[in-house]
């Protein structure tokens, strides 16, 4: 077989990136170095990895942008043979949305509030080349390449008066309208319910291949990356450790940390425990020398720590890593945690009962005449699209919401809608903890003050259950982060925090609501395992709010599915899972990514 020219290998690839390098300003921090990958035309990339690994930095710096503070300062960003880097700032901005395009994590925020969607698909089109195609029937082909109605009556609409579904799509829309030869994905998922995840997702991979488009999806959830993605690259501190096809990758890693990452995500099919990787991710301000793993490597030899290792193949099919014991990584067995078995049936005492539950917000009806039992000691999940009434219900029976009618008992007692009218015991008795720790803690407190808070506001219906220090010890929080801020702590440890300030009240019932639908798949199996530590130490029943039926299947006793407000199935989590009874839980579970077999 000849050689492939140079011009063969420019018309193959859509995107060429060579040693990527983006520093701290003044300081010259490195926060991301030594990235090489290429992408085809159509072909999409996962980009994987904890918190704080530089995802996102990358991402951000294949269009020739860096966050305040923080500057591209080496490297290559080929697109159609022309290096982005080295254009001027005009020229940049010329070819943001023309020759690659950005899908940001929250389309809501993404979407101008002020503008209709028509016009803002129309902004976006004309960064299109002139094809004589005309900007109705453009914006048209836009909206139904994403599944989405193309009438005036939708484009007039504004960006609140769409579901969180509908805003993506959107979002996706106006990435692809110019019809670039690459687009960066961030995190567009997360957040979304599993069919909502499962038609963006298709919808992602069918306008790659219609428009031979390069992507790069950046995402912490494996599960989705293994359903989507081409190639694999995960990241760690900054540097790739290891790059590959997709499947080949994700089914016998060649590092250390990619066999923990496949560790710790949950099975949607099976009930396993689950465990976060060991220790915490070094600051890039303390980046170790040598391997940048080797603190929490369990593999770890005196030669890791001497050298950075480079990436070298391990396969011949293109799969890389940079370890120096690749080897003996392939041979090991992928250690999974034990499988667990589903906790039985029963017929356990009622703790809450909900009877006649009928929830409104004004004139319009979210969930009209729910019967629900949550077994004493039991963690029962509520699971359901988008618009189901999941939180709805967890905030009613909370107390955060008072639009309701019905009955809602906890322990034989009937509790109030609305925490103004309950009791302080009452209060104490269900506890609510938010999906987003970062914007429920107060950012001017610290830790021990934010605890002692929560002890200090309970302390009127008896005496507090726990010191401060019990609360660290039981969430299994650093106590060297006791004096520290909020901004100051990780996503995981914030989520920590607002645990130990909801267990302060030492509840009878602690709803969550999508706790860890925003975290990395470390801190998720850590958190899950602290829950479930939580449950079984101190007998706390727990409400889990989530879309996540793999993590249902790891926590939870029994699970409820709600849709459009009315409860379609409950019962013993190995039953419903199992055994669905309703077609659309059916629908729930097939729409639920899993990594390959």
């Amino acid at each position: 077989m000849s050689a492939i020219t140079v011009e063969e290998q420019c018309a193959t690839t859509a995107l060429g990136v060579s040693g990527l390098r983006v520093d701290v300003d003044r300081s010259g921090v490195n926060l991301v170095d030594g990235i090489d990958f290429t992408l085809r035309p159509g072909e999409i990339m996962g980009l994987v990895g904890e918190s704080g690994s530089g995802k996102t930095t990358t991402g951000l710096a294949l269009l020739a942008y860096a966050k305040l503070g923080t500057r591209v300062t080496n490297g290559s960003v080929r697109i159609a043979d022309e290096d982005i880097l080295t254009d001027d700032g005009r020229t940049v901005r010329r070819k943001r949305g023309r020759a690659i395009a950005y899908v940001p994590q929250d389309p809501g925020a993404s979407l101008n509030p002020t503008m209709r969607i028509g016009a803002q698909l129309r902004e976006s089109a004309r960064k299109a080349e002139t094809d004589g195609m005309a900007m109705s029937e453009r914006v048209r082909q836009a909206l139904a390449d994403v599944a989405l109605p193309f009438d005036r009556e939708f484009q007039n609409r504004f960006p609140h008066q769409l579901s969180g579904g509908q805003q993506q799509r959107v979002g996706l829309a106006m990435a692809f309208i110019a019809r670039p030869a690459v687009v960066v994905l961030d995190e567009p998922t997360t957040g979304l319910d599993v069919t909502t995840q499962a038609h963006v997702l298709e919808t992602v991979r069918g306008l790659c291949d219609r428009h031979g488009t390069a992507a790069v999806y950046v995402s912490h959830d494996l599960a989705v990356v293994a359903s989507i993605a081409d190639s694999v690259s995960v990241m760690y501190l900054g540097r790739l450790v290891e790059t590959g096809p997709a499947q080949e990758v994700l089914r016998s890693p060649a590092h250390p940390y990619t066999r923990l990452l496949v560790a710790a995500i949950p099975d949607p099919k099976v009930r396993r425990g689950l465990r976060g990787i060991p220790g915490h991710m070094p600051s890039v301000f303390n980046r170790p020398t040598g391997c940048v793993f080797a603190s929490r490597c369990p593999l770890v030899i005196p030669e890791c720590h001497m050298a950075e290792p480079p990436l070298v193949a391990t396969t011949t099919a293109g799969s890389r890593s940079a370890c120096l014991r690749w080897e003996d990584v392939v041979v090991q067995p992928q250690v999974l945690a034990e499988i667990e078995e589903a906790p039985p049936v029963g017929t356990e005492e009622p703790l809450l009962r909900a009877e006649g539950l009928t929830i409104r917000y004004g004139s319009k009806t979210v969930i009209e005449g729910l019967d629900l039992s949550i077994p004493r000691g039991s963690c029962m999940s509520i699971v359901g699209e988008s618009g189901s009434g999941k939180t709805t219900l967890a905030k009613t029976l909370g107390g955060l919401h008072a639009e309701a009618e019905g009955r809602v008992l906890l322990d034989g007692e009937e509790l109030p809608f609305g925490s103004r009218a309950r009791s302080a015991q009452q209060r104490r008795s269900a506890v609510y903890v938010f999906q987003n720790p970062y914007s429920s803690l107060n950012p001017r407190r610290t830790v021990r003050q934010l605890l002692e808070q929560s002890l200090h506001a309970y302390a009127d219906a008896g005496s507090p259950a726990y010191r401060v220090e019990e609360l660290l010890e039981l969430v299994a929080l650093n106590p060297r982060l006791i004096d520290r801020y909020p901004s100051q702590l990780s996503g995981g440890e914030r989520q920590r925090v607002a645990i130990a300030r909801a267990v302060a009240a030492d509840p009878a019932l602690l709803i969550c609501d999508e706790i860890t639908s925003a975290l990395d798949v470390s801190v998720q199996a850590s958190i899950v395992s602290l829950l479930k530590d939580l449950h079984r130490q101190s007998g706390t029943s727990i409400l889990f709010i989530t879309h996540n039926i793999a993590v249902v299947r790891a926590l939870s006793d029994h699970v409820a599915v709600l849709r459009g407000g009315v409860l379609v199935e409950h019962g013993a989590v190995g039953q419903v899972l199992d055994h669905p009874s309703n077609p659309y839980t059916a629908e729930l579970l097939s729409a639920t990514p899993a990594l390959p077999g």
